[in-house]
């Protein structure tokens, strides 16, 4: 018969053998003073700590090209953006609000990525669970990142995390969050980490579909 003991330990075994969940952190503000960033940077770090295997990238030292489905594709930042999208097993996309949507970095930097064609080429966002942190400066702006969210859904059959963080310049000083932001911070990514820990063993693969 096997005792409670047993299956604690088989357990714990599993827990220990699973490998770390991998999750991208995707900095999509080019403002040198952005709100936006600090929140990747500060993403990145709590996952770290909470034993992820984190790999950040800031599209200010990247410099993407803008989208025209042709010559982009070979840019090297492109290439290496798309494999480290496959590879991971969760996306935070942290972007800046304008104009009552995402930037238009954000947006360049999805299209870019999502794009499928000649020679093989398959957008890299298929089934991939993707968490959202916006910077803004009206505290009401905090719905702007559902448009690109719905469309990810759509298009790559994204899974969209249902907690998201919105800041303001009014939540933070000296480039330190408030108590408010960082809790909502520290439970998106509890969520972020579990669910993606839950789909990694999906069987199912996406396409262009319907």
């Amino acid at each position: 018969m096997i005792s409670d003991k047993d299956l604690a330990e088989d357990k714990d075994n599993l827990g220990a053998s699973a490998p770390p969940i991998s999750v991208l952190v995707i900095s999509c503000s080019l403002d040198p003073l952005s709100q936006s960033r600090l929140l990747a940077f500060d993403a990145a770090r709590r996952l770290e700590d909470q034993g992820a295997r984190v790999e950040l990238v800031d599209l200010q030292e990247m410099m993407l090209p803008a989208f025209d489905n042709a010559q982009a594709h070979d840019h090297r930042g492109v290439i290496g953006l798309k494999r480290a999208i496959v590879r991971a097993d969760a996306v935070v996309i942290a972007a800046p609000v304008y104009n009552w949507s995402l930037g238009s970095a954000t947006k360049n930097m999805v299209e870019i990525t999502g794009a499928t064609g000649e020679n093989g080429r398959k957008a890299a966002w298929f089934d991939k669970f993707v968490t959202f942190l916006c910077a803004g400066g009206l505290p009401h702006s905090y719905t702007a990142y559902a448009g690109l969210a719905s469309s990810m859904t759509l298009d790559f059959k994204c899974i969209i995390n249902p907690y998201m963080v919105y800041a303001t310049d009014r939540d933070t000083t000296d480039g330190v969050f408030s108590e408010g932001v960082s809790q909502r911070m520290q439970k998106t990514l509890d969520v972020a980490l579990e669910l993606a820990a839950a789909l990694r063993n999906r069987t199912y693969s996406s396409d262009w579909e319907i």
